[in-house]
C-alpha cells in the first residue's frame, strides 16, 4: 500500500476557505429593524426563507473539498469545477432571493448611512464567502485534474 498526497490546488483552497465564511455569514444578523425607544428590535439571520440554501451551500462546499480525501485512491466524479460552480450559482440565487424577500417586507430601513453595514453584517460576510466560492470555481477551470 502506498500513501500519496493529493495536492489541494488554489481553487479548492479558495472553496475550502469560502465554506466557513458563508456559514459564519449565515449565523451573523442579516437584517435589523427597530431598537428605538418604544419600538422593539427585530433581527434575522440566514436561517430563514431561502437563506437556508446559502447555509447548505457553505456546508456542501467544505464537504465537496473533503470528498476526494475520504474516497481514498478512487476517482470522485463530483470533484470537478462544474460542481463548485453549481454550488456558487445555487448560493447566489438563494442569497438574491432572500434579499428580495427582505426588501419586500421592509427589513432594510436605515436612518443613517452607516447602518447599511452595521444592521446586516451577515449579508456582507455571506456575499464575500459566495464571491470567494465563485472565484475558486473559476480558478479550478484552469487547474489540471489531480488524479
Amino acid at each position: 500500500m502506498t500513501m500519496r498526497r493529493r495536492p489541494l490546488g488554489r481553487g479548492r483552497t479558495l472553496a475550502a476557505i469560502s465554506g466557513p465564511i458563508i456559514v459564519l455569514g449565515c449565523v451573523l444578523p442579516w437584517w435589523q429593524v427597530g431598537g428605538t425607544p418604544g419600538i422593539p428590535m427585530q433581527v434575522g439571520n440566514g436561517f430563514a426563507g431561502s437563506g437556508i440554501v446559502v447555509f447548505l451551500v457553505g456546508i456542501a462546499a467544505v464537504a465537496l473539498v473533503a470528498l476526494p480525501y475520504a474516497a481514498g485512491d478512487r476517482q470522485v466524479t463530483l470533484d470537478r469545477s462544474l460542481s463548485f460552480a453549481l454550488l456558487a450559482v445555487a448560493g447566489w440565487i438563494g442569497f438574491g432571493w432572500r434579499i428580495l424577500d427582505l426588501a419586500l417586507i421592509g427589513a432594510f430601513q436605515f436612518s443613517q448611512p452607516a447602518q447599511l453595514v452595521t444592521n446586516g453584517p451577515g449579508l456582507w460576510v455571506t456575499a464575500l464567502g459566495l464571491g470567494v466560492l465563485a472565484r475558486g470555481a473559476y480558478v479550478m477551470t484552469s487547474e489540471p485534474a489531480y488524479r
